[in-house]
């Protein structure tokens, strides 16, 4: 029997990285619709999808478009290499302006080059001329409709769809890339929100969809009291552990070929979603301490940051290390050789994505290791709001000062709350049944204001443990308790 680990097998099992790599056919096959969805494909002028980088972002526009061609709506990607060539001057007012006058000429281009129209002249100039952007296209492509121009049927029949829907949705994807948060990057996204929010009101049919990072979104809306007209417009982007269970439930049975009903695997209890995965990988980690003799599914859900990419990072690694053995499940020793491997890749995902913002945070998040004396008393990685800013005040003498973007003087309490948003610390309670509760900044934005005390600790996360701590292995698994759900 071959083994069903090939690497092709494994990224049709468990998903690619990269939404927009992935083969449209299988993501539409394996993709789980939650309520998210649903969300952003509302015929709204403006849906804004703010969420951690690795959440699904782009798998969801993706989907989303592929969606609306299928039912007749003309969709538009807009990346970074689209808008390269608009460079707004200075003043708020003027920025707007330039963005709007270049996303018209954009989705104006873009939309020609769909239905196969060839414009005479510089589109800009045209439209600048003729006013409004879906009033444009209307006009110019209206006399292909009832000549007998060289065009294909599907572009004859996009036009028609067109004329009779009058309509365009415009997804704005990974326009914060580069991002630094700096003054004029916030007032250069705030003209951009602003002009998107003017051409949806202008132009009734235009529909925008931005994506935007969630800790963009939130230097955006505490550095701009312009973007409180926003609210209204935003989705936060959040998975639950049972969901991200149930889409791994699904990706395994799409890929044996099984239908799936996705209302059905959201209605089962986690231990029977975990029945999905025996085809794949074993029931039961055998570890140490509190991870010994424990439900595999529970091992993979506290470990991943409430990020589907996370899953299928480690499900990946583990994969290719039980193909390295001739073993066609994982077994609890392909999880437990990873976990080092998985942890120094999100530490690293950390302070790339981070770096534009904290430029020394890889010294603050490698000095958030467990001292001697910490280690002596069984202690670390959980901390109290005093014992937290204790130890970031420690980090600053002994690192010096650190300089976090938009921000003098930056104190233990500004320290704390950026390793909040950035999802390196969780907050967690104790609960009257001896569980844990644990929330992320995307759930409760506000425990971390100015860190006061809302009954919640502070935790770093178990994703970047085995990277802080190689040395004591067995600490983590006699110390670390895993997720009840």
């Amino acid at each position: 029997m071959s083994n069903q680990f090939s690497p092709e097998n494994i990224q049709r099992i468990f998903g690619h990285e990269a939404a927009e790599d992935e083969n449209v056919d299988r993501l539409r096959e394996y993709y789980f619709k939650t309520k998210i969805f649903d969300q952003i494909r509302a015929a709204l002028p403006l849906r804004i999808l703010v969420g951690h980088k690795g959440m699904g972002k782009s798998a969801l526009f993706k989907v989303a478009m592929e969606e609306d061609k299928a039912a007749g709506q003309l969709p538009i990607l807009l990346r970074p290499n689209d808008v390269v060539g608009i460079e707004p001057e200075a003043g708020f007012l003027t920025r707007i302006k330039d963005w709007k006058y270049g996303l018209q000429s954009i989705i104006a281009q873009k939309s020609f080059d769909t239905f196969g129209v060839k414009q005479e002249g510089k589109i800009g100039d045209a439209l600048h001329t003729a006013g409004k952007t879906l009033g444009f296209i209307r006009d110019t492509i209206q006399p292909y409709s009832e000549s007998r121009v060289d065009l294909s049927p599907t572009e004859k029949a996009l036009i028609t769809r067109f004329l009779k829907k009058s309509s365009i949705t415009i997804y704005v994807d990974d326009l914060d890339r580069g991002w630094k948060g700096r003054p004029e990057d916030i007032q250069s996204l705030s003209a951009l929100v602003n002009a998107l929010r003017d051409l949806s009101n202008e132009n009734v049919g235009l529909q925008f969809k931005l994506s935007l990072r969630s800790d963009v979104y939130f230097m955006l809306r505490t550095s701009d009291e312009s973007t409180d007209k926003l609210e209204g417009s935003v989705v936060w982007f959040t998975w639950s552990n049972h969901e991200i269970l149930a889409l791994l439930a699904k990706r395994i049975e799409t890929f044996f070929g099984r239908e799936v009903d996705e209302d059905r695997l959201l209605a089962m209890t986690q231990p029977e979603l975990a029945k999905f995965l025996l085809p794949v990988m074993t029931a039961t980690f055998r570890g140490l301490g509190k991870w010994q003799e424990v439900p595999t599914y529970k091992v993979l859900m506290s470990l991943i940051r409430k990020r589907p990419r996370d899953l299928v990072k480690l499900c990946s690694l583990a994969a290719n290390h039980a193909r390295e053995h001739d073993r066609n499940i994982v077994i609890s020793e392909d999880l437990r050789s990873v976990f080092e491997e998985y942890s120094l890749g999100r530490v690293q995902d950390t302070i790339n994505e981070f770096r534009s913002e904290l430029p020394e945070i890889g010294h603050l998040i490698l000095n958030m290791k467990p001292n001697r004396m910490e280690r002596s008393a069984q202690a670390g990685y959980v901390y109290t709001t005093g014992q937290l800013l204790a130890k970031i005040n420690n980090i600053i003498r002994s690192q010096g000062q650190f300089a976090l973007a938009g921000k003098q003087n930056v104190s233990a309490k500004d320290l704390a709350q950026f390793l909040y948003k950035i999802n390196f610390l969780t907050a967690r309670k104790r609960m009257p049944n001896g569980g844990l509760d644990r929330k992320y900044f995307e759930e409760n934005r506000y425990l971390s204001s100015a860190f006061a005390d809302f009954g919640y600790d502070w935790e770093v996360h178990p994703a970047y443990r085995w990277a802080l701590q190689p040395e004591d292995i067995q600490g983590i698994f006699e110390l670390l308790e895993l997720n009840d759900t």
